[in-house]
């Protein structure tokens, strides 16, 4: 993976280290036939979701790619929230 700007809102090494393994069980779980190739590592993408969740969507998001961002984000805010609460098997 190439190097990009970190920003205050990635999670850090010892968080990561606490959800990492639960993740990883979750993706595993999701493999086969019809699921989607692994393309962005999970840690990037945990990153993603609070680096939106902390600043927002900018105002110069297309439309169409907002409403086709917004189904992903909220997949994903989904899976933090039953992870968070222990129901993630």
């Amino acid at each position: 993976m190439s190097a990009r700007r970190t920003y205050r809102s990635d999670v850090s090494d010892a968080r990561w280290a606490l959800i990492e393994s639960i993740f990883a069980a979750w993706r595993e779980k999701r493999t086969g036939p019809g699921t989607a190739a692994r393309v962005h590592e999970l840690r990037e993408i945990v990153n993603a979701i609070l680096y939106v969740n902390r600043t927002g969507i900018p105002l110069g998001v297309p439309a169409a790619r907002l409403t086709a961002l917004q189904g992903r984000v909220q997949d994903r805010v989904r899976l933090l929230r039953q992870v968070g609460s222990g129901r993630h098997h």
